[in-house]
């Protein structure tokens, strides 16, 4: 289905150094006019201003043309028994048999009651297996990793699903033929990114979690109630920032002390003082925020929005801030009028990251946190375990562990580190978790590196 779009423009940034930690330079996209009839000469994504572009309108037919699909072909039977020989544990599985706790020799594991894999996750992965399967023969690309697990990616490289490279940050699409298929992740992809693809007439297999849509549904609402969006996530997480392609006036906050700062500027320094002037308020926000913005007219009225993958805590706990600062400044009875809400946060993030406070008070030796490290939820996973005091070890697979009884595991500020004797003498006790993209067999694999540790350390005593 063609449908006609005007000439405008959109910024997608990468990160660059400004307020939070964040690092990198900021390009922008040039603005191109563009067309949804089959126009593949663009070699990167168009730009689409947010402004002139009806990102809903254009969403809602694309889902209705014939080269877009979003349910799979009708192989869900046997990609599902496929996923399942690869990624299946019996290690899991015994464990769940028996209430998420058991011991193999002088190693008692407890698995959190919610862990791994969730719907969206799998759904997104088997989709992507499907579009293999439909079209054999054909190119496939993907726009992003389908989700943040290095088994996964691999396993698709391996099908010869193919990214669509990157040069200086930017995505080449012009390795993308007319008739090829292109595959959008769980975390979405930006508008531009789907006018682009819509005008080379390819196939798009569309694995975007409902999570993920039900988020940008919501940020269109507060488009049309001309609410300036603020989203909960890091800036430079794909799905945030396809979330801000579907947004209107938009800002980022990190988390919660980025939120008091923006809190802060809106009752003029009352909340806390550590806001200060506009200008610096835009330097330190000006990679997360939507073209054109002014703190001091786009402010006004404000609703909340998350990266599905953010601790739900917080999320919450910034909504209730933004609606406090605006009862402080407009007064109670007109809070309404400047502050909006809707529930966007991802049952399976929020049940893993309450499975992870359950297992934290448990009597635990260690904590092995098992995820993609550039895994989002699982980071938040990570650090309600570091929270606690437990000692904790966020590794991406088996191979790091050993040789012998070190491993290499990340922080949560993102170091990387290798600790030696992580495991103690004697009976342990570990907890283990892993992130809503980690099969269990990348658990699984983890767990028998862990014994074989203990096993050696047994037969040395013996």
């Amino acid at each position: 289905m063609a449908t006609s779009l005007q000439l405008c423009r959109f910024c997608i940034r990468t990160p660059s150094d400004n307020f939070g930690g964040r690092s990198g330079a900021v390009p922008f996209r040039k603005p191109i006019s563009v067309r949804c009839s089959g126009d593949s000469s663009s070699s990167s994504s168009v730009a689409v201003d947010s402004d002139d572009f009806d990102a809903k309108a254009f969403r809602h037919n694309l889902t209705r043309s014939k080269n877009y699909n979003r349910k799979g072909f009708g192989h869900k039977e046997a990609t599902l028994e496929l996923m399942n020989q690869e990624y299946t544990s019996d290690i899991i599985k015994k464990l769940k048999e028996n209430g998420n706790v058991y011991t193999w020799g002088n190693v008692t594991v407890k698995l959190a009651e919610a862990y791994g894999f969730c719907w969206g996750v799998e759904r997104a992965v088997q989709i992507a297996y499907e579009a293999r399967k439909q079209f054999p023969d054909e190119k496939i690309w993907i726009t992003n990793e389908i989700i943040h697990n290095p088994t996964v990616n691999k396993r698709l490289e391996e099908m010869e699903v193919k990214n669509i490279p990157l040069v200086e940050g930017e995505k080449q699409f012009d390795v993308v033929d007319k008739g090829d298929v292109v595959v959008l992740p769980a975390f979405g992809a930006a508008v531009d990114e789907m006018v682009t693809l819509n005008n080379k007439n390819v196939q798009i297999v569309d694995t975007t979690c409902p999570w993920v849509v039900k988020v940008w549904n919501s940020v269109e609402k507060h488009k049309k109630g001309d609410y300036t969006s603020v989203i909960h996530g890091k800036y430079n997480h794909e799905e945030t920032i396809a979330t801000a392609s579907f947004a209107g006036k938009h800002i980022i906050v990190k988390n919660m002390t980025e939120a008091m700062y923006v809190c802060d500027y809106i009752l003029g320094g009352e909340l806390n003082g550590s806001s200060s002037t506009k200008e610096e308020f835009m330097e330190n926000f000006k990679n997360a925020v939507s073209e054109g913005f002014d703190p001091d007219r786009d402010l006004v009225k404000v609703g909340i929005a998350n990266q599905t993958t953010m601790l739900k805590g917080e999320t919450e706990e910034i909504g209730k801030l933004l609606e406090r600062t605006m009862m402080q400044k407009y007064g109670v009875t007109n809070v309404n009028d400047h502050f909006i809400s809707f529930n966007t946060i991802c049952d399976a993030t929020q049940e893993r990251q309450d499975a992870m406070y359950k297992l934290v008070e448990d009597d635990l030796d260690l904590m092995l946190v098992v995820g993609g490290w550039n895994s989002s939820n699982t980071s938040h996973l990570l650090e309600i375990s570091d929270e606690r005091g437990i000692p904790s070890y966020w590794i991406d697979s088996d191979q790091r562990i050993g040789p012998g009884n070190r491993i290499a595991h990340k922080l949560l500020h993102g170091e990387l580190v290798e600790t030696e004797n992580f495991l103690p003498e004697g009976p342990v006790r570990i907890g283990v978790t892993s992130g809503a993209s980690t099969p269990d067999k990348v658990v699984e694999d983890a767990l028998i590196r862990v014994f074989d540790i203990k096993r050696e350390e047994a037969l040395q005593v013996a």
